[in-house]
Formats: structure tokens, sequence, C-alpha cells
């Protein structure tokens, strides 16, 4: 599915429309550059905006208030929404805050969740994160320690959650915490945490490698959190984490081959407007191959993910080619931000330039959401150790 279905298309054109003639002037107004911080009452403005005009929840289920799309289908949506070039893209679809983070804990939250923090998240009142990550805990996320010990009808939350997506201006936090005795998944609970409550504090003093603003450590000190809060069982945190990683694997890399084809798409515009020794310099052979080259691993990234989306689509067990699809999307992605850098030459290197924010990205999609080192191990596995 290179070329997006009839109801894909519908979403991808209003997306265009609303960052054209409401997120373009508002960038421009605001002073807006990639990789700087955004303020929160701004970013909220931005969801609430969109989820009037039904992009906020598009991704979700029909059911859930959302556009029902296939795999296939959101794919190009979410690719698409990066394609737009906005600064502000990410926060259309609510990615980095909203629905798509939350919309498959419906089946497993009680009632009283859904009230309490599934339904606001998803009318843009409240962003949401995601918070596993901990000093000794990344690509072996077992190894988590933030504690949460039963004290009565509460938990109390001892820990800390560093590089939390998000954190910054969240409201809630899906937070994973050891309850049972020793180490492992089977000891592990998953709660919904108030990140205004009383003992938490949110820490965002420093910058990853994609800008500031995103990204910061949550710390739990005696965190009293009502028993109601904890999702699921005592001890089905972390499957409830882990069960749907296959599919959010192959649904990172349209984020990830969104931001290469825009890297491809300012490469060929700048190579046409770009002169040198008297004439555009895509003009020179040396500029034609890097932009050939591009291009051609840009399609191989596109057929091998709308590949998998379609067999995902029609019931097939795509575990291993999930990871295949991360590992190839990401390690291509960069290649072509680094060859976008090295067409732009001086400009490309300049602090707000998209194209000097894009190589910063990609280069740390090849380590969020698994490593590229995490994927190979999940390949090799599933070849020579086959279910």
């Amino acid at each position: 599915m290179l070329k997006p279905s009839d109801k894909a298309r519908t979403i991808i054109d209003g997306i265009n429309a609303f960052v054209r003639d409401e997120l373009d002037p508002l960038v421009q107004r605001e002073g807006i550059v990639w990789g700087q911080p955004i303020a929160r009452p701004l970013l909220r403005d931005i969801w609430k905006r969109s989820c009037e005009l039904g992009f906020y929840n598009a991704l979700l289920p029909e059911h859930l208030g959302g556009a029902g799309l296939s795999v296939a289908e959101l794919c190009a949506v979410k690719e698409a929404a990066v394609l737009t070039g906005s600064p502000l893209a990410p926060h259309v679809l609510g990615e980095l805050s909203g629905p798509p983070r939350i919309g498959h804990l419906f089946r497993v939250a009680s009632e009283h969740q859904v009230e309490a923090f599934l339904r606001p998240v998803c009318q843009a009142e409240k962003s949401v994160c995601f918070a596993l990550t901990e000093a000794e805990a990344g690509s072996d996320a077992t190894a988590i320690r933030t504690e949460a010990r039963r004290d009565g009808d509460h938990y109390l939350l001892n820990g800390a959650k560093r590089y939390i997506s998000g954190a910054p201006y969240a409201d809630l936090a899906i937070l994973l915490a050891v309850t049972g005795p020793g180490r492992g998944p089977q000891g592990i609970s998953a709660f919904f945490i108030d990140l205004h409550s009383e003992g938490v504090r949110v820490e965002s003093d420093y910058s990853v490698m994609s800008g500031g603003g995103a990204h910061g450590n949550i710390i739990l000190d005696d965190v009293r959190v009502p028993v109601e809060n904890r999702l699921g069982d005592e001890g089905a945190g972390f499957k409830l984490a882990m069960g749907r990683i296959t599919l959010n694997r192959l649904l990172h890399c349209p984020t990830m081959l969104g931001m290469a084809g825009l890297a491809l798409n300012l490469s060929i515009e700048h190579a046409r407007t770009r002169k040198q020794f008297g004439q555009p310099i895509a003009m020179f052979q040396s500029i034609n191959h890097m932009l050939a080259d591009m291009a051609t691993e840009l399609h191989a990234a596109r057929s091998m993910m709308f590949a998998t989306a379609l067999s995902n689509d029609a019931g097939g067990d795509i575990k291993v080619q999930a990871s295949m699809c991360k590992l190839y999307a990401s390690e291509t992605a960069f290649r072509i931000a680094d060859r976008a850098v090295q067409i732009h030459g001086g400009s490309g290197l300049v602090a707000g330039h998209p194209v000097e924010w894009l190589f910063r990205a990609t280069r740390m999609m090849r380590i969020l959401t698994g490593t590229s080192e995490i994927q190979r191990n999940t390949i090799a596995k599933g070849i020579l150790m086959p279910d």
C-alpha cells in the first residue's frame, strides 16, 4: 500500500489543510523553531483544536471515536503528518501525549479508570506519558527498581524513571513498578499516576538530541496511589506493557520514514535552487547520486513497512518482520538524513534548520523503542528458533 486508501487520503488532506491554514501561521507568529521547547499552554490549544477537527483521535478504533483505520492506513496517515514539514506535526495526532498512547488500554481498564484517565486524554483535557525506563533498566526492561508497596487501600511508590518522552507536559503517567518479591516480569504492575500528586517531581532540566522540553525524569517519594489506580491485576503490568510491542515497533516506522521523506524532499528542493559554479547543484553528479540513493533506500523501507502492515491486517504473524522494519527503517532514515545534511552544506549545520533537526532526531530512533541491537536479537531468534 504505497498509495493511501480513500479513507486515509481524506484524513491526510484534512491534516495538510490544518497545517497549512492554522499551524504554519502559528509557527510563524510564535517563532517556533525546530527542536526548541514549546510552551505547554500552546500545546494544549493545539491538542484541543486537533481534537475538534477529529485528528487527535484519528488513530483509534471506530468504537472509541477514531477513524477505524487498518494498520496499513495508520502507517500512511502517520507518515503523511510528518511529511507536512511542520515542527508541530507530532502533536496533531496526539502521538506524544494523547490517544495513541492509551487506546489499547480501554479493554483492560476499569470503569473508574476509563472515566478518570482515558476519556480525559481522548478529549485533550489531560496528557499522558509512559514511564518504564530507569537508570539500570533500558533494554532490560524487567530490571526496574521503582517499588510499589501495598498499604491498605493504597500503594506507596518510591523510585525514579528517566528519559520519559512527554513527561514535562504530561498530567498523567502509566508507570510500571515492582509489586512482587524478587525481580522479573511476574513482579511488575502498572499504575495510573497523577503527576501533580504530592511526592511526585518531574525534572526536565536537560535536552536530548532532538531538542529540549519533551523528555524528563519522574521522581517518586512516598507517593500514595489508590489501589483502584492499578491497571489490571497485580503482577500483570509487564505483560500489559509488552503486549503491543510487535505492533508498536511497526507503527514507529512511518514516523521515521516520514522524517526520511521530509529530508529527501528538502534536499531535492535545495539542490534545485542552490547554485554553485554558476548552476544549480542538482546538475552535479555527486549530488544526483546521493539523491538517487536516498530515494531508492526510502522506497525499499516504505515497501517493507507497507508489506508488513498489510500482512498484519490479513492476520499474519509479523513478530520478526516488525523488528526487521524497525531496524531497517531507523538505520535507513538516519542514512538519508545524513546525506541531506551533506547536500545542504553549511545551512544543514545550523541549529533550527529542519535538516539539522532531522539528523539528530533520526539518530535517536536507532535507540528509542528498542535499539537496533535488540531488534537484531529478535530477528535472529525468530529465524534460528521459529515457533
